[in-house]
């Protein structure tokens, strides 16, 4: 053994003194080398760290020397490349409408929302859950009849969605919400707007109640909010967002600096409630206040609900477009 041993060793020691060929620095790893290699799991995660640290750092090294290159050529430096994101990436949508469409003022002037953009209702609404909520729920419901004004909750005891609305329609509500659960956790909501329809059925996900959202402002009050939409652009966004609108009075009260936000984006509306106070006159600051969650519009649904015989105007389907990535029929929004 200690025979072999010197034999290997010899002729690299005896290399460098007789002054031929430096010997090849050894390799730590092989150029395919991954992490994922590494059996040893404290040895992996400080391996990944430090790759991950190189990086970084070479990353920031090439962003510092564009920019002294930039600076360099001033005027004739060539325009910043724009990234490719999911946003600018996506295919126009056919059905994304002008707001200035004469065919787009008219439909609006006579679908179902049109006596509350007329002023000729008062918003209503009756929050509802599925039967026997949880305390989760039954929280969620009751903040965000907070952020709605004019909403009352009433839980359900086994009575169907179809003696419901009859009875909503009777007491003057404009809009029925259903807060549905699994497992514990709110993972559904159903709109309708009442008497006529339309009905939306939304995959609700992401729920934060006001206790699990850090830094948050105080109770909100009880003053009207502002309302924003962002990116309802297509003949579907039109409708939800209009729904969405019909939750809240018209003229909002800008003396209690609240404002429920309804963001769009890949399809996914984002729900927030904030407050906001003016710094000074150009530096804004905001608190959230609470509670926030994620929609997903799963159908649309003329008329009031019915599970059995309803007519559905628009219904969620997956399909592959021509560059294999998802496609969504009747997007709601282009951004």
């Amino acid at each position: 053994m200690s025979m072999a041993g010197g034999g290997s060793g010899g002729p690299v020691g005896s290399a460098a003194e007789d002054g031929g060929p430096p010997a090849p620095e050894r390799v730590l790893f092989p150029p395919t080398f991954s992490v994922s290699e590494i059996k040893n799991k404290q040895r992996r995660h400080f391996m990944f760290l430090r790759w991950k640290q190189q990086q970084r750092k070479e990353k920031l090294a090439a962003k510092k020397k564009r920019r002294k290159e930039r600076e360099a050529l001033g005027d004739r430096a060539p325009p910043k490349a724009i990234p490719k994101t999911i946003e600018n990436q996506r295919v126009y949508d056919e059905t994304t409408v002008d707001p200035n469409d004469e065919e787009v003022a008219f439909d609006e002037a006579t679908d179902e929302f049109a006596p509350y953009f007329n002023r000729q209702t008062v918003p209503k609404i009756l929050i509802t859950t599925s039967d026997r909520p949880r305390g989760r729920t039954v929280r969620f419901c009751e903040q965000l009849s907070t952020v709605i004004p004019n909403s009352h909750v009433y839980y359900r005891r086994g009575l169907a969605l179809k003696r419901i609305i009859p009875q909503c329609i009777a007491r003057d509500f404009t809009d029925l919400i259903v807060i549905n659960e699994d497992r514990k956790i709110p993972n559904g909501l159903v709109l309708s707007h009442l008497p006529d329809g339309p009905t939306a059925h939304f995959r609700m996900s992401s729920v934060r109640l006001r206790k699990e959202i850090k830094r948050k402002g105080k109770e909100p009050t009880e003053h009207v909010p502002e309302v924003i939409l962002n990116n309802f652009t297509t003949r579907l966004g039109h409708s939800i967002g209009r729904m969405f609108a019909s939750l809240f009075p018209h003229d909002p009260q800008f003396i209690g600096r609240q404002v429920a936000t309804f963001h769009n984006q890949r399809d996914y509306i984002f729900f927030r409630f904030h407050r906001y106070i003016f710094k000074s006159e150009k530096k804004v600051g905001i608190q959230e206040l609470g509670p926030r969650f994620t929609l997903k519009l799963r159908s649309l649904q003329k008329g009031t609900f019915d599970s059995k015989f309803g007519e559905y105007e628009w219904i969620h389907k997956v399909c592959l477009s021509n560059n294999n990535s998802p496609a969504w029929e009747g997007r709601l929004n282009l951004t």
